[in-house]
């Protein structure tokens, strides 16, 4: 779902083919966003070709309109890459190649993408050899041939172009520069350019500082370094244009000139990769948590202090509430929510991460926009506006914009939950939603504070769930995707049930042990109507295998998101040692 829009599967009747159409509340755009999604559709209308989502049919009507494209169900690119068991040069040459053909494509139609990036190549389906599609026209410009001109700042950071980042005239040549660090993605699994603070990152790139680095590149071809270079040429006059990149020896005559070995690291550096650019805010934001993450275990005796633990509370808030906006804006994106929904990438007005921002007649419907979350009233696509004297600053492609809330935070300060691990709810379903309350002027008010008790009472479920080793009271609670970081794990991130059923079944069940959990200073956070963000310490006591009374402590961070009025845990992350019941 979109700012202002939300995508359905849906079925033509007549012939029983399955699309996915794209409704867009037309009531709530402004005239800007008008013109943005008119120009979209009729990019989309011009393009037809199988590396490229096609959009099949747009149907206007009063409030809303309507656009069908193809239903996009194999995912990303990368993330199908990581889970091969071969891949090889001469696969990243097969892949480069579809992305290739599509930009070719678009730029014989006088179209520049704008956005190109790893997010915006999804596959048909999720069969071997599915065809690579290129998604997501919302940055689209349409261009009079090799024209350059300011078009206004556009795309996302570690893809810009030189010329983009100088506010020089630009043209077609902006999407090779992109194609060129997905290459070097696609090889090595990491990208050329990269650094932490923002203005380093535009200095590489408007210097072309990157290299081949051993011993990674060592194995890579030298027709393959050739092929980057001619990619990543800072004067765009230079730069090898699509139809020549798709001529080059390493592309049509792979199965000679591209290794066909295996490249295990790559694949590994693209998993780690892979989980930066979905997970950097989160990673970034409990960089501290180990400093008021301790672990006690320790006989259950009164030596903490209720003072003790309230100033503990106090530098636990002081850790976690910068980071609840970054960690919701971080599962909003459908791209870290479910595989299913790879599909809406191809129907956002923008991706997230991606920024546009105009110095010519759009400047004034640009300015003061914020990035919008949940059915908030402006448009997601539009960042924020650089004036002409300003260093262009969109946010990192992995951590997108935080907006500030609408309403201030709602502190649930010195509330415990204690579970004495039998379970009152035996079918331990999540909360139901809380209603919504009516304006006068017909606006839905969602009632914040009873919204967060869901909130804290699905996670003490969740928890309870543990406590008495039920793993399908716990898959119930959880996303089948659920990632987590936590100490179990040693510092990796982990996807899916399969970890934590290990535990489930070898421990947790076989525990007879009485365990005690209370859950201090929790603090919930929400932005929309289905997103929230849950930070809280955990006291648990239990029994140790002597019989003697222990407790520990740790911080714990859980990401929730509503699907099918039921929340659903999509992301975990814990500080500390790990869980003591389970040592």
């Amino acid at each position: 779902e979109g700012a202002f829009s939300v995508v359905r599967r849906c079925v033509k009747k007549s012939t029983g083919q399955e699309y996915a159409a794209k409704i867009i509340n037309t009531k709530k755009l402004s005239a800007r966003d008008h013109q943005k999604l008119e120009r979209e559709a009729r990019i989309c209308r011009l393009l037809k070709h199988p590396n490229i989502v096609r959009l099949h049919d747009s149907i206007s009507e009063e409030g809303f309109h309507y656009l069908v494209f193809d239903l996009v169900t194999g995912g990303e690119l990368f993330e199908d890459i990581v889970a091969r068991e071969y891949y090889s040069e001469a696969d990243a040459s097969h892949c480069i190649n579809q992305i290739l053909e599509s930009v070719c494509h678009i730029h014989q139609h006088d179209i520049v993408h704008r956005d190109l990036k790893p997010e915006n190549l999804l596959l048909a389906s999720k069969m071997k050899g599915a065809a690579v599609k290129l998604a997501d026209f919302g940055l689209a410009i349409e261009v009079q041939g090799d024209q350059q001109a300011w078009f206004g700042f556009a795309g996302t950071p570690g893809y810009l172009s030189p010329e983009v980042l100088r506010k020089d005239p630009y043209g077609k040549p902006v999407d090779i520069w992109a194609c060129g660090v997905i290459l070097y993605i696609l090889l090595v699994g990491y990208p050329p350019f990269w650094d932490e603070d923002q203005h380093k990152l535009y200095q590489q790139i408007k210097a072309g500082a990157y290299d081949f680095p051993s011993p990674e590149w060592d194995t890579v071809t030298a027709e393959a370094k050739n092929l980057i270079n001619q990619m990543l040429t800072i004067n765009p006059a230079k730069r090898i244009t699509a139809d020549q990149a798709i001529k080059h020896p390493w592309i049509c005559q792979r199965s000679t000139v591209a290794s066909m070995m295996h490249r295990q690291e790559t694949v590994e550096c693209l998993r780690k990769f892979n989980a930066r650019r979905k997970l950097k805010p989160l990673q970034n934001d409990m960089l501290f948590c180990p400093i008021v993450g301790r672990q006690h275990t320790s006989p259950a005796t009164p030596t903490t202090s209720t003072a003790a633990l309230a100033q503990e509370g106090t530098l636990f808030h002081m850790v976690y509430k910068p980071c609840l906006q970054t960690c919701l804006l971080l599962f909003l994106s459908s791209t870290f929510i479910r595989p299913s929904l790879h599909l809406a990438h191809c129907l956002s007005l923008s991706s997230q991460g991606s920024t546009e921002s105009c110095n010519t007649t759009e400047e004034e419907d640009m300015k003061g926009r914020k990035v919008s979350v949940g059915g908030a009233s402006n448009d997601s696509a539009v960042v924020s506006q650089c004036s002409a004297s300003e260093e262009p600053a969109p946010q990192p492609e992995a951590s997108p914009p935080c907006p500030p809330p609408t309403d201030p935070p709602h502190d649930v300060k010195n509330v415990a939950w204690s579970s004495s691990g039998q379970s009152s709810c035996p079918d331990l379903e999540p909360a139901v939603p809380a209603p919504a309350s009516t304006t006068p002027g017909g606006s839905s008010v969602y009632r914040q504070p009873s919204r967060k008790q869901e909130i804290i009472k699905i996670t003490e479920q969740l928890i309870e769930a543990i406590n008495n080793g039920d793993f399908e009271a716990y898959t119930r609670i959880c996303d089948p995707g659920l990632t987590s970081f936590e100490p179990e794990a040693l510092g990796n991130l982990v996807e899916g049930m399969d970890f934590h059923k290990f535990y489930f079944e070898n421990l947790l069940s076989k525990n007879s042990k009485p365990v005690h959990t209370t859950i201090l200073n929790p603090h919930v956070h929400l932005i929309g109507e289905d997103a929230a963000c849950i930070a809280y310490i955990r006291l648990t006591q239990y029994m140790d295998s002597q019989g003697r009374p222990r407790s520990s402590q740790s911080e714990e961070t859980r990401v929730w998101h509503r699907r099918e009025a039921k929340w659903l845990n999509i992301h975990f992350h814990c500080s500390g040692a790990p869980a003591a019941p389970l040592q």
